[in-house]
């Protein structure tokens, strides 16, 4: 008998156009393992994702450029087909702003948590993050706001280049406007010129200290705040692997304790009224040891189910568990597990571990993911280096992949070196 409540449903809302986020999948395998029918609203046309015998049904997002409005339409339109309640749970931050701006159209129809106010769409901005981190006396980057170029100067010279160049809201960028959600700033033409297209952008540009990176140095904790506003499940995890080297998403990542950490969580959860699963990126300064917090994404991490424990519960199954008034097992954790996305860190994908290890894309009771993985990975390398030869050939610059520019769409994940590569939206 499966401990979750299989007679309720499950649709994952992703609204990002990245065909590689391997986070769809893992919940899709972690729900559907469980018995519980799984929906996926996202762009999964050229996804491995789709090849999952654990997926009930796929539905088209809204188009680029909807409104809330269109997305709220789109979801109705997935509840007529299941007539009955579903755990609605997004898979980017784009979408957890979105459902928290329409959690009262959406409620009758799907199960979600109930947080203390806006706090999604507060903690997901960059700006505003940093105010919180500053009231609550969190370790935080210093963060200054540019109010225009001549400000965004004056801001880089007082932190000191290089600097940290973020977009409050990133899930605004438009498409095709060569804008990234973060840079690394080396000079103050530079932090000018980015402020020049404060307009085009949507949001605030910031700047902030720029923490060098390091061994053992990155950390990330995921949890799921439950009604009664309790951390449970996940666990505190350090990145062994990233990409780009020493920045962006978790190529390779390890379950290792860290109660200062954990603490830093807690508190967060304590004292915003957070409920929901969230994931939280770290930076360990080295000069004073604090652990900075980077981001606060308010969904589920790419690699959530490094933290699967000894009774089976990760983040999602907590989630579904919690709204749907069920007991969550008192499972032990699992020190040294590893999560490692192939595609990302093939060799380290190879070698033994103690503890045990989960792959992103292949599992031996779900092999049809990862068997299409790599014919579509490699018509995805073939296709950027395509672009890139043509740009250098003088040809019309590419704009990109679509996204969805303003009903919030995912942009991607801090990346303090800049050098981040654009498939990895969302896939922190």
């Amino acid at each position: 008998m499966s401990m979750l409540d299989i007679r309720v449903p499950a649709v994952l809302l992703r609204t990002d156009r990245n065909p590689f986020h391997h986070g769809t999948l893992g919940a899709v395998r972690s729900l559907g393992r469980a018995g519980v029918e799984v929906h996926v609203v996202a762009d999964c046309a050229d996804s491995p994702v789709r090849a999952s015998r654990y997926l009930g049904g796929v539905h088209a997002p809204p188009p680029p450029g909807a409104s809330p409005a269109d997305l709220a339409a789109a979801l109705g339109r997935v509840a007529v087909r299941l007539a009955r309640p579903a755990v609605l749970i997004p898979m980017d931050d784009a979408g957890a702003v979105a459902v928290g701006r329409l959690r009262e159209e959406l409620a009758p129809a799907f199960l979600l948590p109930e947080p203390r106010g806006a706090v999604a769409e507060r903690v997901a901005d960059k700006a505003e993050l940093a105010e919180v981190c500053a009231a609550l006396g969190v370790p935080h980057p210093r963060t200054l706001v540019a109010d225009g170029p001549d400000d965004a100067v004056r801001a880089a010279g007082r932190l000191g280049l290089p600097v940290v160049a973020k977009w409050s809201r990133p899930w605004l960028l438009p498409p095709g406007s060569g804008l990234r959600s973060t840079v690394l700033v080396r000079s103050a033409r530079q932090a000018r010129e980015l402020a020049l297209r404060a307009e085009e952008a949507g949001s605030r540009l910031l700047f902030q200290a720029f923490l060098p990176p390091g061994r053992d140095r990155d950390w990330f904790c995921h949890g799921y705040a439950d009604r009664s506003g309790v951390l449970r499940a996940g666990g505190t995890g350090r990145k062994t692997r990233s990409r780009p080297r020493g920045a962006g998403l978790t190529a390779a990542g390890r379950w290792t304790p860290n109660p200062r950490v954990r603490a830093l969580a807690e508190r967060l959860v304590g004292e915003l009224g957070y409920r929901g699963i969230l994931d939280l990126d770290f930076r360990r300064c080295g000069a004073t040891g604090a652990y900075h917090l980077l981001d606060f994404n308010p969904r589920p991490g790419a690699q959530f189910r490094l933290f699967a424990d000894t009774a089976g519960l990760d983040v999602v199954r907590a989630l579904h568990l919690d709204l749907t008034h069920r007991p969550l097992p008192e499972g032990a954790p699992v020190p040294g597990r590893a999560f490692v996305v192939e595609n990302y860190a093939p060799l380290t994908a190879l070698w033994p571990v103690r503890g045990g290890r989960e792959l992103a894309w292949h599992a031996r009771d779900d092999r049809g993911p990862g068997r299409a993985l790599w014919g579509l990975w490699g018509r995805h390398v073939a296709d950027r280096l395509g672009r890139r030869l043509r740009r250098t050939d003088g040809g019309p610059r590419d704009a990109g992949p679509a996204r969805v520019a303003r009903v919030p769409a995912q942009a991607a994940p801090a990346d303090p070196t800049g050098l981040a590569d654009d498939e990895r939206a969302g896939s922190r």
